[in-house]
């Protein structure tokens, strides 16, 4: 199986080619996207792979994306593309949460808190239980930071922030700073559930995003209570 991995929710990106079969997973790929222009990037980057390759896009067999959390505008980049793709190839969609995927990153079993900063002081957060390689989800949440590091207490913090990591470590909490994961990462997460039937269709395919975007915070606040 073949599938490419799309990453457009964070400051920079990634596109990834991995294939998958009876052995390890073959990354043949991993091409970054400098943040800010991804919608300039993502379509000519993915003719780039495919052309080194000398594959065609009829053979993709699934595609994985980053649905979230992360920038509004990044986010609704990647999903455009992906869900186009899959919608003309007629491939399925696994839709990746950046948090289970740095939640597995640190290999460990048992209840974990998978950490972003999210900016203004808040941190998105999200809440797994791990067994034998697999994650149960409990809740993702966007926190305040020091509703974070309370909320925290008793379980480990795997993060791929420097800053979050150093605040974890200075309340004394189990802290695990893993590279930042990309998109091959977000393939290999998405074989899985590719495998598990977790699939979503293109219409469906929409951002997790956890936040309000401003014009949402702006018409939450100005509706009569």
């Amino acid at each position: 199986m073949l599938i490419l991995g799309a990453d457009t929710s964070g400051k920079n990106g990634s596109i990834a080619l991995v294939r998958f079969g009876q052995g390890e997973p073959q990354t043949l790929d991993l091409v970054p996207l400098e943040g800010g222009t991804f919608s300039a990037q993502l379509v000519p980057q993915i003719s780039a792979l495919l052309k080194k390759h000398g594959i065609k896009k009829e053979d993709f067999d699934a595609f994985a994306v980053a649905s979230g959390p992360g920038s509004f505008t990044g986010l609704r980049v990647g999903l455009a593309a992906i869900k186009a793709l899959a919608e003309v190839l007629d491939k399925p969609i696994a839709a990746v949460s950046r948090l289970e995927v740095i939640a597995r990153s640190a290999e460990i079993s048992g209840e974990v808190i998978a950490a972003l900063e999210a900016g203004r002081n808040q941190v998105y957060a999200g809440f797994y239980t791990l067994e034998k390689g697999r994650s149960e989800l409990v809740s993702e949440d966007l926190l305040s930071l020091p509703e974070f590091l309370s909320n925290a207490a008793g379980h480990p913090v795997i993060t791929p922030d420097a800053k979050l990591a150093e605040n974890a470590r200075s309340r004394q909490l189990q802290t695990i700073f893993i590279p930042l994961p990309q998109a091959d990462a977000i393939a290999r997460l998405g074989h899985e559930k590719i495998q598990a039937g977790q699939t979503i269709s293109p219409e469906a395919l929409d951002a997790t995003y956890i936040r309000l975007s401003d014009a949402e915070i702006v018409k939450s606040s100005s509706t009569p209570r």
